[in-house]
């Protein structure tokens, strides 16, 4: 199986280097090796000298406060590029695997939404996310879309390592508690992807969209204290103990783009499909503790 892995060096990407790796040859680009989305001339050229089978796009635009100001370039890449790797994946007849957002909804209501439950999204970078489905659904090709929320990683920067940081440096945090989702590993995510490929390849008539996410919930209030006491308990130094973390509402920390309230996604459909269970939030983000600490 030839596998075209665009991204290779973001969260997710760096983990699908691994877990793709067994299933065939793997061909992994970024943006300075004619695999940026953002320039649909010089992408295309390269999905047709490729010729993969397997499209696997990991690449995207993330900075979803930034989208606000600069909507063409989000558009470019999240909506009109995966637009173009369908219709590619369509003429080669190849699968495209692509990932989506829980920002494709509006956040609202206390319950989890299922993958036909109505979209709504708040933010630029959320109605890019939604057209780059959209895209890919009405392009016929076979696909599957995994929509996550809340990833991280140990490569690089996340949440964790800010509370960590900010830990060591203040007496008190500020954490918002109004908002409630799952963390999910880019680990979990590469791994899962690397587990349906080879079902969907044998059962096209699985191809749609997915909700993939750890399982179990919490508000990045609770992800905070939560990552805090397990540091101090494999003996960090840390100034701010877990209640001194404090909860505040989403209004009181505004930015330039809306988040949703709710991103609880679930993954019934997924696991009933696929034969497939997720871990709790918390085993991932353990595991991602016990290699940064």
């Amino acid at each position: 199986m030839k596998i075209l892995l665009l991204g290779k060096n973001g969260q997710v990407g760096w983990e699908l280097q691994r877990a793709l790796a067994p299933l065939g040859e793997v061909i992994a680009l970024d943006r300075s090796e004619g695999a940026d989305l953002a320039k649909p001339e010089a992408l295309q050229a390269k999905v047709r000298e490729i010729a993969p089978e397997v499209i696997v796009n990991a690449a995207a635009y993330t900075a979803v406060d930034k989208a606000e100001s600069e909507p063409d370039l989000a558009l470019a890449i999240n909506a009109h590029a995966p637009g173009l790797l369908a219709q590619e994946a369509k003429r080669l007849n190849a699968l495209l695997v692509h990932y989506s957002s829980d920002y494709v909804f509006d956040g609202s209501g206390n319950t989890p939404r299922t993958e036909e439950a109505a979209t709504g999204p708040l933010s630029v970078y959320g109605r890019s996310k939604l057209l780059g489905e959209d895209a890919i659904r009405e392009s016929g090709c076979q696909h599957l879309i995994l929509r996550t929320s809340w990833v991280y990683a140990a490569r690089g920067g996340n949440f964790a390592k800010t509370m960590l940081r900010l830990a060591a440096e203040r007496d008190q945090l500020k954490v918002i508690a109004d908002q409630i989702g799952a963390p999910t590993g880019a680990d979990l995510l590469a791994d899962l992807t690397a587990q349906m490929l080879p079902t969907l390849r044998a059962r096209p008539e699985l191809s749609g969209t997915y909700h993939a996410v750890a399982s179990g919930e919490t508000s990045w209030h609770a992800y905070a204290q939560y990552v805090i006491e397990f540091a101090r308990a494999r003996g960090q130094v840390l100034r701010v103990a877990p209640d001194q973390v404090l909860a505040i509402p989403t209004r009181d920390y505004p930015t330039p783009a809306q988040r949703p309230l709710n991103s609880r996604l679930s993954t019934a459909k997924l696991q009933a499909a696929f034969g497939l269970r997720l871990p709790h939030w918390q085993q991932g983000v353990e595991r991602m503790l016990m290699e940064i600490l």
